[in-house]
């Protein structure tokens, strides 16, 4: 009776840890980031970072009141023009209220708000180098609790404690590679230089430039689905070890 309460809460906790890695993986809202740039008297770049020549006209609508607005992902980063009227970021950023004239790119090896442009070349391939391995980790922990959950689902129950063992194995794998992820993102927003560099570069050209970011739901669902993982794990590798002695 112990051990088939046991399974129950250990598939429910790995089906929980499969959908919100999945969640976390699939949609690309890990980051949500808001730029503003108000020109300076001789300003040399025009909205959206258009250089301005000399004898140029810039026509002004809303002033400094427009903003760029972006979500970022492991797959894309998507940027759009929208206002200041709402300080809310996960708001204006939310899956249903996005605008037509929404422009992405593919995000696996460009991290936000790293280019050529705010970066020396050292700078910019580092980064590059440090999304690849951001990249690498995150893939291995889909790739863990996919085919973990595919051994506790359809091999473990005909077979011995070993796959038992395996899936458990799996899910505790899936949770170390996706709290690196995590802990990987957090450096690079809060802790290395990219975003100051980025601000620095951007502030020689704007009188009144300004930079808000936020963590999004996808980054959000990453450490519950970190948590459902080490209870799976730990459950089933405890359940493959009950079967295990009393097999013996």
């Amino acid at each position: 009776m112990k051990l088939r309460v046991a399974l129950f809460f250990a598939g429910l906790f790995g089906a929980l840890a499969a959908v919100f890695i999945l969640l976390s993986f699939g949609t690309d809202y890990w980051l949500l980031a808001s730029e503003s740039c108000q020109l300076r008297p001789n300003g040399s770049a025009g909205p959206g970072g258009v250089t301005i020549k000399p004898g140029d006209v810039v026509l002004e609508g809303k002033g400094s009141s427009d903003v760029t607005l972006y979500h970022e992902g492991f797959f894309w980063r998507c940027s759009f023009k929208g206002d200041m009227e709402d300080d809310d970021l996960l708001k204006r950023l939310w899956f249903t209220n996005q605008p037509d004239s929404k422009v992405c790119m593919p995000a696996y090896l460009f991290p936000f708000p790293v280019s050529h442009q705010t970066h020396n070349a050292t700078e910019y391939e580092s980064s590059i180098t440090y999304r690849g391995f951001w990249s690498v980790f995150m893939l291995i922990a889909v790739a863990a609790v996919v085919i973990g959950g595919f051994i506790i689902i359809c091999a473990a129950p005909f077979a011995g404690h070993r796959l038992y063992k395996a899936g458990g194995g799996l899910f505790l794998i899936a949770g170390f590679f996706l709290l690196c992820v995590v802990v990987m993102y957090v450096l690079w927003m809060q802790v290395l230089d990219v975003m100051d560099l980025y601000i620095a570069h951007q502030r020689a050209l704007c009188s009144d430039f300004h930079l808000t970011f936020s963590y999004g739901l996808s980054f959000m669902f990453a450490p519950i689905g970190i948590f459902f993982c080490f209870l799976a794990g730990l459950l089933f590798l405890l359940i493959g070890r009950t079967i295990q002695i009393h097999s013996q």
